[in-house]
């Protein structure tokens, strides 16, 4: 597939969903001064090549009582336990992130808790899995930076 071409007018509109995926595209329009169909199909040109997937939502966790972040290292027996391991991982709702690495550890995760004692049973839970070796867990203090727009104006600039 071609390299899409992205031009300002998208970056506009881009920039827009970022800060609100539910932003209708007649305020979207009326902000870039053209019209909502020309706004539909350039989100629909950037969905059909793989720009845009999908839509998020963005939750606020510490209110939901999950306000405990934890990184966790894991160390497995044979690399070729990977996929294993992963999907076991998957089975943690807890889990809400998971990277094969290269490194110190095989794979690295972030794991929501409530609070100290619920992590801990997450991480035992963790090392209960099959070639999983051992763990290195790291507690979040605080997210200091989480910010999609930033990369997005980098990327933007380089094309």
């Amino acid at each position: 597939m071609a390299k899409f071409r992205l031009d300002e007018v998208d970056h506009q509109i881009l920039d827009m969903l970022i800060d609100n995926t539910r932003t209708p595209f007649t305020d979207i329009a009326k902000k870039l001064l053209i019209s909502a169909g020309t706004v539909h199909v350039r989100v629909k040109k950037m969905e059909e090549a793989g720009i845009i997937r999908g839509s998020s939502l963005t939750l606020d966790y510490v209110k939901l009582g999950y306000a405990f972040i934890a990184y966790v290292g894991i160390f497995l027996e044979k690399t070729h336990q990977t996929k294993f391991v992963i999907e076991r991982l998957n089975e943690i709702p807890n889990i809400t992130v998971a990277h094969v690495t290269t490194g110190k550890f095989n794979i690295f995760c972030k794991v929501r808790a409530k609070d100290t004692k619920h992590a801990k049973d997450i991480i035992f839970r963790i090392d209960d899995i099959d070639g999983v070796a051992r763990t290195e867990t790291m507690i979040s203090l605080e997210e200091s930076i989480n910010d999609k727009k930033r990369l997005m104006h980098s990327i933007f600039n380089e094309m």
